[in-house]
């Protein structure tokens, strides 16, 4: 994991000290704006000695090699650095965003596994009847549709078009919550959620339901089950009882995700619901070349994405005896 992590480091590190106008030219654009604002004659000249502080004042005065490891050491002693375009330290900048994120990854993540898994078995023990050709259909429409195509559609036929008028347009509280108790302060928030909560879900469901039903459907055909039915076993128990457990072992093993799920974002469907969470923070810093905030998301990202596999080995010998670590 740990070189894995520096690699990752190095290789990011590279690729945004290649990509033109950088935060120096960001601000100089900026402070060239600005003063071309205040009129006609005035001088929005900046004389090489005024760039030399800001790049100075910025750290790229010195080779990319020294401040690499520079920013490398800070990292080691968890600071990131400062935003160069809301200049506060990036874990500020990150926390204030991530409740958002947060909730959505984990109410995703519970919503999706509490359906998904009694659907998937379902899907399985019906095979082929009517239930299961509808649900597969309903699934895979939702599969294919990008999700911030789902958004529009949904804002379209249910917030205030021409159609219905049931949830607000986006954004995740109403201009008047501080004035709402507790309870209503609650069901404002999650009035706002349902519509993104079901694209951020559409993706996932699918994929989790036809996993589990393929499992399962893969354990019914072993000669176990087999056994099981002919010592007089109900074709309901030997499922339940015998097959279910091994079939869980791959949607066990997705469990890793739960340590990103904090991280959890979706720039389009942000964009559409006009909510201000990770994706949305991530492609902003991209395109003000806020290279601190990129490449902390960058790498708390992908220290988590290593625990959560780390964490899939584990559970993955935990749920299946029959393998082992050497």
């Amino acid at each position: 994991m740990i070189p894995t992590l520096i690699g990752i480091t190095i290789v990011c590190f590279t690729l945004i000290q290649m990509v033109p106008g950088g935060p120096v030219e960001q601000y100089l654009s900026r402070i060239s704006g600005a003063e071309s604002l205040q009129g006609a004659n005035a001088n929005n000249t900046i004389s090489q000695e005024e760039v030399a502080i800001v790049r100075a004042y910025y750290g790229f005065d010195r080779p990319a090699i020294e401040r690499y490891f520079s920013w490398l050491w800070n990292l080691l002693h968890l600071d990131f650095g400062d935003s160069y375009f809301y200049e506060e330290p990036v874990w500020d900048v990150v926390t204030e965003r991530m409740p958002i994120s947060l909730f959505f990854g984990l109410t995703s993540f519970l919503l999706s596994y509490a359906v998904c898994i009694p659907l998937g078995i379902f899907k399985a023990v019906k095979k082929d009847t009517w239930a299961d050709t509808l649900s597969s259909i309903l699934i895979y429409i939702g599969y294919v549709m990008p999700a911030y195509a789902l958004g529009v559609l949904l804002i379209i036929l249910f917030c205030g078009g021409s159609y219905l008028d049931w949830f607000p347009l986006g954004g995740v509280m109403s201009g008047s919550f501080e004035e709402l108790g507790f309870l209503w302060g609650i069901l404002d928030f999650m009035h706002h959620m349902i519509l993104p909560m079901i694209c951020f879900m559409a993706g996932e469901f699918a994929v989790l339901t036809i996993l589990m039903k393929n499992s399962l459907l893969e354990e019914i055909h072993k000669e176990y089950i087999r056994t099981a039915l002919l010592k007089g076993s109900s074709r309901l128990r030997a499922v339940m009882v015998h097959g279910l457990r091994n079939a869980l072992i791959p949607i066990a093993t997705r469990l890793s995700e739960i340590f990103t799920l904090v991280f959890a974002g979706a720039l389009l469907i942000e964009r559409v619901f006009d909510i201000d969470g990770m994706g949305l923070l991530f492609y902003n810093s991209i395109v003000r070349r806020d290279y601190n905030v990129v490449l902390g998301l960058i790498v708390m990202t992908s220290f988590l994405s290593l625990v959560g596999r780390l964490f899939s080995d584990l559970l993955y010998a935990l749920v299946d005896p029959r393998i082992r670590f050497k």
